[in-house]
């Protein structure tokens, strides 16, 4: 845990006293003493700092100072077919890590319709996956929203037409020819739709609406990999690819 989180409610003032979770990460992993100070924020609020004021075996009592806005949204939506519950769980952790706006979580003709009844998709427990990414990346505050489409159609015709009209869209499956840098825009600084399909990818029916609905289908490569793996390279291409795309444009500038 690299970020403390906490709730607006939580603080009196601008004090507030931990006794769960984090209360025993600050005594047992940080390793905090008196005076010393840690790095906090707000869900979905402002960040900054703590200074540990006392602790005990059972409570840390913080001063918070917050004086920092957390940055910019990130750009990616991610539409992923619906994993089984213990992958998912890995994907939601990571995703928060890395960073993504929201996340789609949608049926497919592979996805196994008992998966919906999971209890990872219970509010509480989304929030908790969420956090703890968020906690590791450290700096950012903003939660992505999760987003549970259990028919497909409906997602597909009445829903995605309207998901960022002016973004870009791709879609990774496997057996297709071009490469994500292939069909990655130039100079792109616009939202970004991301669909990634079961392990062995989406049906061909599936593909074809992704390809009527504007997304640029492209192949990572002859090996099949798990989803959660997919879901963390991909994420750090697109980063890597956003990047470049700044520095090009800021060269033309």
């Amino acid at each position: 845990m690299n970020l403390v989180l906490l709730a607006q409610e939580e603080i009196e003032g601008d004090i507030v006293q931990l006794t769960d979770f984090r209360a025993e990460h600050i005594r047992k992993i940080l390793g905090l003493a008196v005076g010393d100070t840690l790095r906090l924020g707000i869900i979905n609020g402002k960040l900054g700092q703590g200074k540990v004021l006392d602790l005990d075996m059972q409570t840390v009592t913080l001063k918070v100072q917050l004086d920092r806005e957390p940055p910019p949204p990130p750009l990616v939506e991610l539409i992923l077919a619906l994993p089984r519950p213990i992958m998912l769980q890995r994907i939601l952790k990571q995703a928060a890590t890395l960073g993504v706006r929201r996340i789609h979580l949608l049926r497919s003709a592979k996805v196994e319709k008992s998966f919906f009844h999971s209890p990872v998709l219970l509010p509480h427990k989304l929030q908790e996956l969420l956090l703890e990414g968020l906690q590791q990346a450290a700096v950012d505050t903003r939660l992505p929203e999760v987003c549970i489409h259990p028919q497909f159609k409906i997602f597909m015709y009445d829903l995605l037409p309207a998901m960022a009209r002016t973004g870009c869209r791709l879609l990774a499956h496997p057996g297709l020819e071009n490469t994500l840098p292939e069909v990655w825009p130039r100079h792109h600084k616009e939202s970004i739709l991301l669909a990634i399909g079961p392990e062995g990818g989406w049906n061909n029916f599936e593909v074809a609406c992704f390809q009527e609905q504007g997304f640029a289908g492209f192949t990572m490569g002859s090996r099949i990999l798990h989803v959660d793996t997919a879901v963390t390279v991909l994420l750090g291409q697109i980063d890597l690819l956003q990047r470049i795309s700044s520095v090009t444009t800021s060269a033309y500038l």
